[in-house]
C-alpha cells in the first residue's frame, strides 16, 4: 500500500519519539539529582535558580526548556528587559511529586527505575524473548533480581524505598474507597511487606488490626519499629505466619503462575477456612479498550519482562486461573482511583 509523504513524515517523528523515549526519564532524574523541584518551592528566575543550585546558567536554561516543554515545570514572565531574566520558573502538580520530602513524593520510584542496575536489563530484553530461561536482568547483572538485592544492600534499599513510596500512594487510596475490606480483621500478615510502610499505614487507620510484616530476613532485619506491627523474617515459598487475613501488594506479579499458586496456597493454609481471605493489590489488565489504565498496565508488563525471570501483569482471566488453582473459588475485584485493583480471594 502506498504511503503518503505526510504519513511517512509523521511515522518518522513517531520513531524519533521512541528513539529518545528514555531522554525524558534521564532529564527528570537530572532535575531530581540537582534538587530543582525542592528549590522551586518559590518561583525563581534563571540566575536565582542557578545560584541556588550552584550550576551553569546555560546548561540549566536548556534543561529547564526541555522540562517545561514536557510539562514538568512551567514558566511565567516578569517585567525585566533581559530576555532570560524575564522568565520565572515555577512548580506544577507534576513537579511537586518529584520533591524529595514531598508528602506524595514519587522520587524513590524514579531513583530505582533510573539506577544503572535497573536500566541495564532493557538492553537485554531480547534475551527474555529468545531464551525463556534467561532473564534480561540476569543477562545484564549476572544473577536474578532477588539474589542480586540480597547481596547488595544499597540496591535492596532502593527497592524497599520504592515499594514504600508505592504503599504511601496506594494504601490510603484503598482505605478511602474500600475501608470495609479490613473490617472484622484482627490480625493481618503482609506477605512480602518490605520495610513495613504499608502495614504501618493500615494499622494506624485500622487500630483494631495487629500487623505482621513478613519478608526475607535481610529485609526485616533493618526495618524501623511501628506501633502495632511485628516484623517476621522468613520465606513465603516455605511458609507464612498465621493470621485472619493475608495481604499481598505488588508481590505476585513478580512470579510465574506456578510460583503464584504456591504462594497463594501457603497463604490459604494459615487463614481461617470460614472467615479468612487473601487481599491482593495488583494491576488487572482489561483486554477491552475501555481500560483507561491500559497504557500503564502494559508499561508495567514490560517492566516485569525486563526485571524479573518470569513475572508478568495479569488479565482477569489469568488471575482467575491462579486463584482457582490455589483453591480460591470465590473472589471479588474492586477498583479505586489507581491503576491497581483489590482482589479479595476466599477459601
Amino acid at each position: 500500500m502506498e504511503v503518503s509523504k505526510m504519513e511517512e513524515g509523521q511515522a518518522q517523528i513517531d520513531i524519533w519519539n521512541y528513539v529518545f523515549g528514555f531522554t525524558s526519564m534521564a532529564v527528570v532524574k537530572c532535575a531530581v539529582d540537582l534538587g530543582i523541584p525542592d528549590v522551586l518551592e518559590n518561583p525563581m528566575t534563571l540566575s536565582e535558580l542557578s545560584s541556588a543550585l550552584g550550576c551553569s546558567p546555560s546548561a540549566l536554561y536548556r534543561i529547564m526548556r526541555f522540562l517545561i516543554h514536557r510539562g514538568i515545570f512551567k514558566k511565567t514572565t516578569n517585567d525585566r528587559t533581559d530576555q532570560l531574566e524575564s522568565i520565572v520558573y515555577a512548580q506544577t502538580p507534576l513537579s511537586r511529586l518529584l520533591m524529595r520530602n514531598g508528602a506524595n513524593s514519587m522520587t524513590d520510584i524514579l531513583l530505582l527505575e533510573t539506577s544503572p542496575v535497573m536500566l541495564a536489563p532493557w538492553h537485554h530484553l531480547s534475551a527474555r524473548a529468545l531464551e525463556n530461561d534467561t532473564s534480561s536482568f540476569q543477562a545484564a547483572n549476572g544473577e536474578e533480581l532477588w539474589c542480586y538485592a540480597a547481596k547488595n544492600s544499597a540496591h535492596c534499599k532502593l527497592i524497599d524505598n520504592a515499594m514504600a513510596c508505592m504503599a504511601r500512594m496506594t494504601v490510603p487510596a484503598i482505605l478511602d474507597n474500600h475501608l470495609e475490606i479490613f473490617e472484622g480483621i484482627t490480625s493481618l500478615v503482609d506477605v512480602g511487606g518490605g520495610n513495613g510502610t504499608a502495614l504501618s499505614i493500615l494499622v494506624k487507620s485500622c487500630p483494631w488490626i495487629r500487623g505482621i510484616n513478613f519478608d526475607l530476613p535481610h529485609v526485616v532485619s533493618v526495618c524501623q519499629h511501628y506501633d502495632g506491627v511485628e516484623h517476621v523474617g522468613g520465606n513465603m515459598f516455605e511458609c507464612v505466619p498465621r493470621a485472619d487475613a493475608a495481604f499481598l501488594m505488588r508481590v505476585l506479579h513478580d512470579w510465574n503462575d506456578e510460583e503464584c499458586i504456591h504462594i497463594l496456597k501457603n497463604c490459604k493454609e494459615v487463614i481461617p477456612t470460614d472467615t479468612g481471605k487473601v487481599i491482593i493489590v495488583e494491576a488487572v489488565i482489561d483486554e477491552e479498550e475501555a481500560d483507561k489504565y491500559k497504557h500503564v498496565h502494559l508499561y508495567l508488563d514490560m517492566v516485569m519482562m525486563a526485571h524479573t525471570d518470569t513475572g508478568k501483569e495479569r488479565t482477569r482471566k489469568e488471575w482467575e486461573y491462579v486463584l482457582n488453582e490455589a483453591g480460591f473459588h470465590r473472589y471479588t475485584i474492586k477498583h479505586f482511583k489507581s491503576f491497581h485493583s483489590v482482589i479479595e480471594a476466599y477459601p
